[in-house]
């Protein structure tokens, strides 16, 4: 195939020299270029962690938080209503509201050990030599001629 290409190739240059002229020296080099790609590598990575457990701290609102929202709420109804009836219901309320609120606290009553894993996307440089192009060389009458030319076989 070579021997083929040089001869085509041989033919079309030379029809500018004589057509008795012979073309000696001839050589047909194939030449490469290195290209480089980064390609994407994914490396899944895991380690344990303390994870907080939460849960209720204590038995709830204590009785002095009650009294403190009862006598809170009591001084309130009574402002707000002017008569006892409204300082019975506000102390009724405040109780509750401090009852309810002691209820509620959520602390970190422990940690349990859990695998958590993610995945990292790092990129590797791949380099790889392809096929750029190939010349021919010869010499006619003295002269030295160089052609470039792409091989349709590749």
């Amino acid at each position: 195939m070579k021997t083929l290409l040089a001869a085509t190739a041989i033919a079309l240059i030379s029809t500018s020299v004589s057509a008795n002229e012979a073309a000696t020296d001839v050589r047909v080099f194939d030449h490469v270029k290195t290209v480089t790609t980064n390609t994407p590598v994914t490396r899944t990575e895991c380690q344990n962690v303390q994870v907080p457990i939460y849960g209720n701290a204590g038995g709830g609102a204590s009785g002095a938080d009650v009294l403190g929202g009862m006598i809170l709420g009591g001084l309130l109804g009574k402002g707000v209503g002017g008569n006892d009836k409204g300082a019975a219901a506000g102390a009724i309320l405040g109780g509750v509201i401090a009852a309810d609120k002691g209820n509620n606290k959520q602390r970190i009553v422990g940690y349990k050990q859990e695998r958590q894993c993610f995945d990292t996307v790092s990129y590797q440089n791949q380099t790889q030599e392809v096929y750029s192009h190939s010349t021919i060389r010869f010499t006619v009458n003295g002269y030295r001629y160089v052609q470039q030319f792409q091989r349709s076989d590749r």
